[in-house]
């Protein structure tokens, strides 16, 4: 939890309490369901919490949007972005029910009024959404395919949000759209994040 508040010292009380509790949620819940690999569950802030918050280090929701959260498995970069922008409305999507579950438990836990989850395929979904979010879960221009039918017509934030490792500017070389790639490790300062990235992607 410390790690968080290093680089979000500015933290209200009701925020500090939830990232706080969210580490013992997560630890209850996947003793009983693996939810997060046993060995990321050691570095469950760094890792998941942080990680997700990379996004808000580059990018500030504006209050009322819906953002989509894709292939969100136990609740990530969902849940800790819904704690950060209280009033920014979240919809958590994923295939798998069990990790759905555990991310309905641990939003009611937490008291987040802003976050609905749902067990579905993103391309089987109803609704638009001005932000679409996710930590890798396939190759970028997949994942657009999937997506874009899911976004609303705007223009001045990012369509797209996605947080990646490693290098794959040859998959952007297939895409039609504009795009800005930022290096996490400018502004979270652990090696854990020297190879990650965040790609912000406008239709």
């Amino acid at each position: 939890m410390e790690l968080i508040y290093k680089y979000f010292p500015n933290l209200s009380i009701e925020q500090y309490r939830q990232f706080t509790l969210m580490g013992q949620l997560y630890e209850e819940w996947n003793s009983r369901i693996n939810v997060i690999s046993r060995k990321d569950i050691e570095h469950f802030y760094e890792r998941h919490v942080l990680h997700s918050l990379a996004i808000a280090k580059f990018f500030d929701f504006p209050d009322g949007i819906r953002v989509l959260d894709v292939g969100t498995g136990g609740g990530f970069p969902g849940i800790p972005l819904a704690v950060m922008h209280p009033d920014v409305n979240f919809t958590l999507v994923d295939s798998i029910g069990k990790k759905i579950s555990v991310v309905k438990e641990v939003a009611y836990a937490l008291g987040l009024k802003n976050i609905e989850a749902t067990q579905n395929r993103v391309e089987n979904m109803n609704g638009k959404f001005d932000v679409i979010v996710s930590r890798a879960v396939t190759s970028f221009p997949e994942f657009t395919a999937l997506v874009k039918q899911k976004l609303k017509k705007q223009s001045t934030f990012p369509d797209i949000l996605y947080l990646k490792g490693g290098e794959f500017e040859s998959e952007l070389k297939r895409m039609r759209g504009t795009y800005s790639v930022y290096n996490i490790n400018e502004a979270i300062n652990e090696s854990f994040f020297d190879t990650k990235k965040l790609l912000a992607y406008y239709f």
